[in-house]
């Protein structure tokens, strides 16, 4: 059997209901994931700037658009076990430019931004109390990096009770390999991969259905 009959066979890749409700959770495109005078960077540029459409429209409709980033204090470096493993992670301390939401992506004073210890944006934030005030039932994923904090994302947010939908051209990562995998993966099991194109053309569909 092919890997595609394998999973569908197990039940794999159906189809994610989309609600009337969308919110946008952009992750981690601060400055030290995409400015690449960081080593724990890469370049997002693009990614940015379709990112940026996506808030824009969504904005205009009244949907929350929230960003995170992840920002340590000193007194915790030497604490947290995930720093043991990603020690690059220890750059990202509070104050500093690194933690600083990227201002290609079109961040405004509105938006919410929830600081985070760790990879899911969900895990010990604030996130889910904002979504589940603005009424969310269906979360629009974006950010950085896709094999990292974007999937431990995509993960909390069906298990906190959300459909997703992920647009592939609006997550960024270091390297191809792991970024077209977790996208794989994601899609089978997660969330639906699309792109930003049809997320622009969704958000426009329920503006003109709107009374």
């Amino acid at each position: 059997m092919s890997q595609e009959q394998i999973y569908e066979a197990a039940g794999f890749g159906g189809s994610v209901p989309r609600g009337t409700r969308p919110g946008v959770v952009v992750v981690d495109f601060s400055y030290g994931f995409t400015d690449t005078q960081y080593p724990t960077a890469s370049d997002a540029a693009t990614q940015m700037a379709a990112t940026k459409r996506i808030c824009d429209l969504a904005r205009s409709q009244g949907c929350p658009v929230i960003f995170t980033t992840i920002a340590y204090n000193p007194g915790e470096l030497d604490y947290l076990p995930w720093l043991k493993k990603s020690a690059g992670m220890k750059a990202l301390l509070e104050g500093s430019r690194l933690v600083e939401i990227d201002a290609a992506t079109g961040i405004r004073p509105e938006d919410a931004v929830v600081v985070k210890k760790g990879a899911s944006s969900f895990f010990g934030s604030t996130l889910n109390a904002l979504l589940t005030g603005a009424g969310v039932d269906t979360l629009i994923v974006t950010g950085a990096t896709t094999s990292g904090c974007v999937r431990a994302t995509v993960v909390d947010a069906v298990q906190s009770g959300y459909n997703v939908l992920v647009p592939a051209d609006c997550c960024a990562d270091r390297a191809a390999a792991p970024h077209e995998a977790s996208l794989y993966d994601l899609g089978q099991k997660y969330a639906d991969v699309t792109d930003s194109s049809d997320i622009l053309r969704w958000l426009d569909s329920l503006s003109a259905a709107a009374p």
